[in-house]
């Protein structure tokens, strides 16, 4: 893994996605390398260049600084491009000096991440008046997980990271997604009530979103494993059907568990 020391000339961001009005991200890349990330292709970059080098950018706190100072207080989104809280921010800890910076101001904080890391900033994030955490979580099979997520934290250490900051009153959520074509109707109940011992208060849904290689990068990862490597073959044609009927069934539960089940985009 390159890393690269750069500057930026802004922290904040415009935010067109659902609830937030800001977005921060203080890397570029991303060393989880989460084979269905689809991120290179909306940046347009290649999935190397994604994966295999990280910028670190190194001033990002000062300038957060600077523009709490002019811009309108809004809801910031942490991060919403790259994880704020992979492996390399245990060293650089760009996210912690920058809720140093958010919390002067006490802007409302929504972060997402799948990484426990977060729960080394308990200290900060739990002095925000308003501050929402909402865990990645793609699946409850570890092994999948490893397949899919190789750098990423395990699921149980995830949920725990959750049932941590929502008995703190901390606002928690899950991303459950990009739902697997592997996970089952069957599953879906007890995926639900899993979630519901963490104490979350509601959970935004997405699907596999095949970008330009993403399929390929898949199916070339995991060729030894023979039933998800099926299921990954043939995932151009089920994707759709598959995903529609797994929606249905959980906001079906959602509503019959009181929790709130929204379409992340």
């Amino acid at each position: 893994m390159k890393i690269e020391h750069i500057s930026c000339k802004s922290a904040l961001s415009k935010s067109n996605l659902l609830g937030l009005d800001y977005s921060l991200n203080p890397y570029k890349g991303c060393a989880h390398q989460c084979l269905y990330c689809y991120v290179p292709s909306v940046l347009r970059i290649t999935r190397e260049q994604w994966s295999n080098k990280i910028l670190i950018k190194e001033n990002i706190p000062k300038i957060l600084s600077n523009e709490l100072k002019k811009k309108p207080i809004g809801k910031v989104g942490i991060s919403t491009v790259t994880d704020p809280y992979q492996p390399i921010e245990q060293k650089y800890k760009l996210t912690r000096y920058c809720l140093e910076q958010l919390l002067k101001f006490d802007v409302p904080i929504s972060i997402q991440t799948k990484n426990k890391l977060v729960k080394r900033d308990y200290d900060i994030i739990t002095k925000f008046s308003e501050a929402e955490l909402m865990m990645s979580i793609a699946t409850l099979n570890n092994e999948d997980r490893k397949l899919l997520e190789p750098y990423s934290s395990n699921i149980d250490e995830r949920l725990k990271v959750l049932s941590d900051f929502s008995n703190s009153g901390i606002k928690t959520s899950v991303f459950f997604g990009p739902i697997y074509p592997t996970i089952t109707i069957d599953e879906i109940p007890p995926i639900i009530e899993k979630f519901l011992d963490c104490n979350i208060s509601e959970m935004m849904i997405d699907k596999f979103r095949l970008k330009k290689g993403i399929r390929e990068n898949i199916i070339s990862h995991m060729k030894k494993e023979e039933q998800l490597y099926k299921k990954f073959r043939q995932i151009n044609d089920i994707i759709n059907e598959h995903y529609n009927e797994i929606r249905s069934e959980l906001i079906k539960n959602g509503k019959e568990k009181g929790i709130l089940i929204q379409d992340a985009f």
